[in-house]
């Protein structure tokens, strides 16, 4: 059964899904969706995801929309006890930081990147401030600790990534988080790790 994921190459919502689906060795179809021209609006796109948002997620018959929710499909369907628990708690610690994803780190590096990257129209000051408020709490949980569930790499980490690593290009400096940067270089060093398109816009410049 053919897999297909529509996706933006600068999206870090789209790059959590590629990540996952490489880290499980599933062969994909990448399909480039033109944000900038307006494709996501299109009638043929939003019949997959009426917000008219990437990534989606085709499975032969099944088509899943909304990064996270692709992630805990792929980690399901695919991934075994590993990438999404069956414990209870374990389970809705995984949870806990899907939401983080979609709040603080979308509020955080997420919009800092979106407004040197695509010119967005945010308050730069206060969403770098967001930034490293959620980088201390980020830095605190992996202190003694190599992975932000368990003893192992689950999909609350492909959900935290790869916003997390390109922040520096929102202005959002790294260097006060060793325990961070570290997890950030495991996560690299994971058999079928890919990485997104980097930008050179600010700390990046």
């Amino acid at each position: 059964m053919s897999i297909t994921l529509h996706r933006f190459a600068l999206s870090g919502h789209a790059h959590r899904v590629e990540l996952l689906l490489s880290l499980l060795g599933l062969k994909a179809n990448l399909v480039d969706v033109d944000l900038r021209q307006g494709a996501q609006k299109q009638s043929d796109f939003l019949k997959m995801n009426a917000f008219g948002q990437v990534p989606v997620l085709e499975d032969g018959d099944d088509v899943i929309a909304d990064s996270n929710a692709i992630l805990v499909y792929l980690a399901r369907k695919y991934g075994g006890e590993q990438w999404l628990p069956s414990d209870p708690l374990k389970a809705a610690q995984v949870e806990r930081w899907l939401s983080v994803a979609a709040g603080q780190i979308a509020s955080g590096p997420a919009r800092a990147r979106l407004i040197t990257v695509f010119g967005a129209r945010y308050n730069a000051e206060e969403t770098i401030a967001n930034s490293h408020a959620l980088l201390k709490v980020v830095e605190a949980q992996l202190q003694d600790r190599e992975w932000l569930v368990g003893s192992a790499p689950t999909i609350s980490d492909c959900a935290s990534y790869t916003y997390i690593a390109h922040a520096p290009e929102g202005n959002v400096s790294l260097d006060g988080y060793p325990a961070v940067r570290a997890w950030l270089r495991r996560i690299e060093s994971l058999p079928g790790f890919v990485p997104m398109q980097a930008t050179a816009v600010g700390l990046r410049a």
